[in-house]
């Protein structure tokens, strides 16, 4: 019986220690959340700071709170910080290789930032995926796609790749086509097309509506529209005219060819 309570006895420091361990685990995770929280809602409240800023301050705060309460934790259990840093020295080379992909990602985030390629609600395509800003971290970059389905991406691919930033300008140009037949009047269709971009509020005076003929396709006279509008009418505009613009044709007498073969038999 007293090897039983001297053996109970001696793991009680650190059953005492873990519990300890657990409690700051639990109220560092929690503080962290919180002050991230309120740096996020400060920076974001202000009109003259834009919201990326405030996310990827956020996760700064969220980070360093965490490692404070590792290191916290270690010394609960006696190992102390200065311990931990010669440990961590020794082993630089092992750690920097392993954590390369990491420690890219968060420098990464840091040019992200720095210069802004995006923002938060911006739609962008980075290295051909697409999708709205969602968040922007310290880590990675949060896309969702027009269908809803998140995009995780790191901050180092990101920042190696291509990007388009369609919300960056305010204002956008929207490219149509539409095929004619070649008996129909094309002074007539473009006239028509003008008269539908002249009536729409959306399409810009200036730059003025531009329709011209730009092909000779093997079945249609091919003509380019070009308009001009803000970037957020851009989609509604481009699915609104196209639609006019066939209601209006068939209104006019004016035909849109598809594509046809011509069979061709030799007589035997």
């Amino acid at each position: 019986m007293q090897d039983i309570i001297a053996q109970l006895s001696s793991y009680g420091p650190m059953v005492i220690n873990a519990a300890k361990a657990l409690a700051v685990l639990v109220f560092g995770w929690m503080a962290a959340g919180i002050l991230s929280g309120m740096v996020r809602r400060r920076v974001n409240s202000s009109p003259r700071i834009d919201k990326t800023i405030g996310n990827f301050a956020a996760s700064i705060v969220k980070w360093v709170i965490l490692a404070m309460v590792l290191v916290a934790v270690l010394g609960i259990f006696g190992i102390q910080a200065t311990s931990l840093v010669a440990v961590l020295g020794a082993a630089t080379l092992a750690i920097g290789l392993a954590l390369q992909g990491t420690l890219s990602d968060l420098a990464a985030g840091f040019m992200l930032v720095l210069f802004r390629p995006y923002k938060l609600g911006q739609y962008v395509e980075i290295g051909g995926t697409s999708g709205t800003v969602v968040d922007l971290n310290l880590f990675f970059t949060e896309l969702a796609t027009p269908d809803n389905v998140q995009i995780i991406l790191p901050n180092g691919q990101a920042w190696g790749a291509v990007i388009r930033n369609f919300s960056h300008h305010e204002t956008r140009r929207c490219d149509l086509g539409f095929g004619i037949d070649y008996g129909d009047d094309a002074d007539r269709a473009m006239q028509i097309i003008l008269d539908l971009a002249n009536a729409d509020p959306r399409v810009h005076a200036d730059p003025e509506p531009w329709v011209r003929v730009v092909n000779l396709g093997d079945s249609s006279v091919d003509l380019g529209v070009r308009l001009w509008c803000d970037a957020a009418d851009y989609w509604g505009l481009k699915f609104d005219m196209t639609k006019a613009v066939k209601e209006a044709f068939d209104k006019n007498g004016v035909s849109i060819p598809y594509p046809h073969q011509v069979e061709i038999q030799k007589a035997g």
